[in-house]
């Protein structure tokens, strides 16, 4: 229930701005509706506005783009600073190296770190902030890991994210399916998607927990061009070391995991090096 318009201190002003602007991100906010939120003057709102704006700025929170004309306002796009983005990656990476991790095929155990809520939000603000700039439509992801990852980009995003799922589902309604070959076994699989769920010409960035042969993502990509929708971008959480020839390159990963041995290796994926060098 929206707050009724009352006039209010500017500290309080401030206050109630920031918290509007954090839980809508990439919205436009006119000028409009703050004066008449807070009974104030669209004067003394643009310099509220400019206030946010330089504190984003520097803070390392975001940008607050403003928007000239009648109909005006700002949006914040959410950011993060190359020096708290490592300190995020570095301690995900202490986190996950010990030897108790490792499993059969060399998988990584990451369940417990990608069900906290803490864990997953600066998860989602990194890989959010790679496309923070571009337009983004829809979040892509199979079931089941990574739905929680693109739930927490998309929240940052501000737009929807869409689940894949290897089985239909009646409630989906009628599906287009395509076959992938999984790149770890080498097996032909299956993954399908409602129709309802994917537009043409929709830009859509493909997010998930883990990858090595990367038949996975391949094989969203493809349901990806069955739709006439876009592809914009393909982010991983963590790339595991693969013997042979991957079935897709341009990904980025947050972490890069070597699982083959009794002590494990992780290190910063290109995420760094892709988003700030």
């Amino acid at each position: 229930m929206e707050l009724i318009a009352v006039s209010v201190r500017r500290s309080d002003r401030l206050i109630d701005m920031t918290r509007y602007f954090l839980e809508r991100p990439h919205t436009l906010v006119t000028l409009r509706f703050f004066a008449e939120r807070y009974d104030s003057a669209k004067s003394s709102i643009s310099e509220d506005m400019a206030i946010i704006k330089r504190t984003f700025s520097n803070r390392g929170t975001g940008i607050l783009e403003t928007i000239p004309g009648a109909a005006g306002g700002a949006l914040f796009i959410p950011t993060i600073q190359k020096n708290e983005a490592k300190t995020i990656i570095d301690d995900l990476i202490q986190q996950l190296s010990t030897a108790d991790r490792i499993l059969p095929g060399g998988y990584l155990y990451m369940s417990d770190l990608l069900s906290d809520p803490v864990v997953l939000k600066k998860v989602g603000r990194l890989i959010a902030n790679e496309y923070a700039q571009k337009k983004v439509d829809a979040i892509m992801t199979v079931e089941t890991k990574g739905i929680p990852i693109a739930q927490s980009v998309a929240d940052y995003l501000g737009v929807p994210f869409i689940i894949v799922r290897h089985d239909s589902k009646i409630t989906e309604g009628s599906t287009i399916s395509v076959n992938y070959v999984s790149g770890s076994s080498a097996q032909i699989k299956k993954m399908e998607l409602s129709k309802r769920s994917l537009k043409a010409g929709t830009r859509v960035l493909v997010v998930d927990d883990y990858m090595k042969g990367g038949g996975t993502l391949k094989g969203m990509q493809a349901l990806i061009t069955e739709f006439e929708a876009e592809l914009i971008g393909t982010t991983v959480f963590a790339q595991g070391n693969f013997n042979g020839q991957r079935m897709i390159d341009d990904v980025t990963s947050l972490l890069n995991v070597d699982a083959s041995r009794a002590e494990i290796q992780i290190q910063p994926g290109n995420y760094l090096a892709k988003v700030f060098d």
